[in-house]
């Protein structure tokens, strides 16, 4: 063990964290939005403050050592603690917040979360605010691993298994539906005349729909595995062939809305809840308040639409 020199820094224990939790210097420089040449110069730093080495780096990915092993969990204690008095410190008065980390699904990109974006603003004028979209288990992983503040996502159910300390607002339950051409019927058999337009099995909700299928002991002929929206109803459209979308995928593609049919699928029914999750007590009640704002955003621009345009979705899109 060599002599140790220099200190350690909190900020070098993020950066320890993030390489850990990255496998590679230059994914926790793209985390930290710092070089990678920082990043590996503070790795640096914090070893020879502690005299050791902690990180393999000519792995693949790379491996702590037993020394970083013993040290990691240390770390965790010590940036845990630092969030902790940061946001007691900081939320004693919200309005001293001076930055919100938001990850929101992409399918309330169009009105929901510019209006949501437009009055957190007005409420907090001297807040930077820092906006994730994406899909909902990248989402929940930026979450867990303290990259967001608030996350508004699909709930994951038993695909991702609750981590103790965080606190969920549940704010939409909607249904899947038949993306269908114009002039396809909506049985079970004229479906199967046509080929099913996959969402990605990448994301949670492809594999939320492949499972359901499964478990009806469904086997439907399939050309075309895509992961957007936009794509997939411009091929229903053009009549190559039908999806299993939710209400908010037209919300997030409006334009294609008058040119498919939608129904109630034949197949079972199938659901998802949308959810605001954060760390209980780091904002105090703001993520109450945020879902309590999103639940009206979401009644105004995706609930009443949605039932007016298709009023047998009445009671089945609702919210919690």
């Amino acid at each position: 063990m060599t002599e140790p020199s220099g200190r350690v820094t909190l900020w070098g224990i993020e950066v320890f964290l993030a390489t850990v939790g990255e496998g590679a210097i230059s994914a926790a420089a793209r985390r930290l939005g710092a070089s990678p040449s920082a990043v590996s110069q503070q790795l640096s730093g914090l070893e020879a403050a502690l005299g050791t080495t902690l990180l393999d780096r000519g792995a693949r990915p790379i491996r702590v050592t037993p020394a970083g092993a013993m040290f990691l969990r240390h770390a965790q204690t010590i940036r845990d603690a630092a969030q902790e008095a940061q946001a007691e410190l900081a939320m004693a008065d919200l309005s001293g917040l001076t930055t919100l980390r938001l990850g929101v699904i992409e399918d309330l990109d169009a009105d929901v979360t510019p209006r949501l974006l437009e009055a957190l603003a007005q409420d907090l004028r001297s807040c930077r605010f820092l906006l994730e979209t994406g899909a909902s288990h990248r989402l929940h992983d930026l979450l867990e691993a303290r990259a967001l503040d608030m996350v508004v996502a699909a709930d994951l159910g038993a695909a991702q298994p609750s981590e103790a300390g965080l606190e969920i607002h549940p704010l939409l339950t909607e249904p899947f539906v038949v993306v269908a051409p114009p002039g396809v019927g909506g049985t079970a058999a004229a479906l199967r005349a046509l080929p099913l337009i996959r969402y990605s099995a990448r994301h949670f909700m492809g594999r939320q729909v492949a499972a359901h299928l499964a478990g009806q002991n469904l086997v439907l002929s399939t050309r075309f595995e895509l992961d957007s929206y936009h794509a997939i109803l411009a091929m229903v459209a053009a009549g190559q062939g039908w999806s299993i979308l939710t209400p908010l995928a037209l919300h997030h593609a409006a334009r294609f809305r008058d040119a498919v049919q939608v129904l109630p699928l034949p197949f079972g029914a199938l659901d998802r809840v949308i959810t605001l999750s954060a760390r209980a007590g780091a904002l105090q009640d703001m993520p109450a308040q945020v879902a309590d704002r999103l639940r009206g955003l979401l009644q105004a621009q995706v609930v009443t639409p949605a039932c007016a345009s298709w009023p047998w979705l009445s009671g089945q899109i609702r919210l919690r």
